[in-house]
């Protein structure tokens, strides 16, 4: 388990880096479903780039992913959770996850999000509790009501 990890608010200069690291992460899933554009992968997150809404994730004080938390009509949508293939599988993305969650729960915040048909990011997600709301042969979106905080 990761111990020493941290958000930093993003900043337009980081826009190329993450662009990058979703290429890398999302290229498996996209090619396994036939969808792979070299240059479109990077593009729709340029379109869609939120520095406001995202954080850079680091781990022992480097560049280890991102991921993005834009308010929405009934609470927030996740996007752009990304963290570099070396990073992936020791319990990083389950730190920087629980600690998004127990904020949306204390504010009372239902999250959404999708993630690719087949990736193995949804195993990550459901064990956080979000459920299907639909899929397509693409994405598979998926919500989490928040989860009622007792004071102790």
């Amino acid at each position: 388990m990761y111990t020493q990890w941290a958000l930093r608010p993003a900043v337009p200069a980081d826009v190329e880096t993450i662009a990058e690291l979703r290429a890398i992460v999302l290229r498996p899933d996209l090619e396994r479903l036939g969808r792979f554009d070299e240059h479109r992968v990077r593009q729709r997150f340029r379109d869609s780039w939120a520095p406001a809404h995202t954080s850079v994730v680091t781990a022992g004080g480097s560049f280890a992913g991102s991921i993005t938390l834009r308010p929405a009509e009934d609470g927030r949508v996740l996007e752009h959770f990304y963290l570099a293939p070396g990073r992936q599988g020791r319990g990083l993305g389950t730190a920087v996850l629980r600690a998004l969650l127990d904020r949306a729960d204390a504010a009372g915040e239902t999250i959404r999000l999708n993630v690719l048909n087949g990736s193995p990011a949804r195993r990550l997600y459901e064990r956080h509790g979000f459920t299907v709301e639909a899929a397509d042969p693409v994405d598979v979106f998926m919500v989490r009501e928040p989860r009622c905080t007792v004071p102790r």
